[in-house]
């Protein structure tokens, strides 16, 4: 089973859901701080590298090659993902709803939401450890009775790639093309597995919160998370951008295709139009035995107006030397 994918659910799976769009009361929903935050960027010199794996532990049908050279601009790029803490400032300063709160729910990985959850929930055909839950949105990702006050420097989470581009909007920023997300990542190193190297755990070291056990049913917590880690956990790639490998997807500006539309070239966008989003890092529910998509090279993608507790996002923007 392993060319399948645990990634998130997608809405375009809920049909004649029980699961209704509704008003919610945001009584929950935490503020942001007084003044606007100043996310801390690193500058990625741009240049030529090679994108993409012929591995045999990647997905070829996720159209992960052929390896291809490719050159990117210089950009600027958050050092980690959007935090609770800055989604927050972002909804304070303009009074933003996520999809999430019109839909009146988000997917949820069953292991955590509690174990008598009252509002309307939906078990998705095929991947039965994803559920549709009412009442699950950023600001209480687990639902009725959660909150993530003491989650700040999380990445926020259940929000959809449209909730990611208002807040680039906002912040003067804009989401990275799946080239830029890829050059990033990659740290300065070539061709390698993963952004620190090509060994999982290198001397034993955990570089990134992936799950470890027996997915779906157990978790060992040898990472030390269940869930979202802070933002900054683990060390730094070689570019000093955090968590690029596990912990939560990362939204593309690309549409997404399974054969390879990332032609050798500067600045290449991918596909002019599609049904879908890239999708990059994989998260905290990949594992090497059923989605090892916390590679470099791996991707996924899902619909604009999806969202779960497994994705989030980091913004760029284009550098003028």
């Amino acid at each position: 089973m392993k060319n399948q994918s645990c990634c998130s659910g997608s809405r375009e799976m809920i049909q004649n859901s029980t699961i209704k769009k509704a008003e919610q009361e945001k009584q929950n929903e935490p503020r942001g701080d007084d003044v606007r935050f100043e996310s801390k960027m690193v500058r990625i010199p741009g240049g030529n590298f090679l994108m993409g794996t012929e591995d045999g532990e990647g997905f070829a049908s996720d159209g992960e090659g052929p390896i291809r050279n490719v050159e990117v601009s210089p950009f600027y790029i958050d050092a980690h993902t959007v935090t609770n803490r800055e989604f927050a400032q972002f909804v304070k300063e303009t009074g933003y709803r996520t999809e999430a709160e019109s839909y009146g729910w988000s997917f949820i990985f069953y292991k955590l939401l509690p174990e008598k959850y009252e509002p309307t929930v939906q078990q998705l055909p095929g991947i039965p450890w994803w559920y549709a839950a009412e009442g699950v949105y950023w600001y209480q990702p687990e639902g009725q009775g959660s909150s993530i006050k003491e989650r700040m420097e999380h990445p926020v989470i259940h929000v959809s790639w449209n909730d990611a581009a208002e807040f680039c909007k906002w912040a003067g920023k804009r989401l990275p093309t799946e080239a830029e997300w890829e050059m990033a990542a990659r740290g300065g190193l070539e061709q390698k597995k993963f952004p620190w190297g090509d060994e999982l755990t290198p001397d034993g070291v955990h570089y990134c919160n992936i799950w470890q056990g027996d997915f779906p049913r157990e978790n060992t917590l040898e990472d030390g998370f269940m869930s979202t880690a802070p933002a900054e956990s683990f060390p730094p790639n070689g570019y000093g951008l955090y968590n690029v490998a596990g912990n939560v997807w990362e939204w593309c500006s690309d549409w997404f295709a399974k054969s390879n539309q990332h032609r050798s070239g500067v600045d290449p966008t991918g596909p002019m139009e599609g049904k879908a989003k890239v999708m990059r890092g994989g998260s905290y529910l990949c594992h090497h035995s059923y989605c090892n998509r916390y590679r470099v090279a791996a991707r996924s993608s899902n619909t604009m107006d999806s969202s779960a507790g497994n994705i989030g996002f980091r913004c760029v923007v284009s550098a003028i030397d």
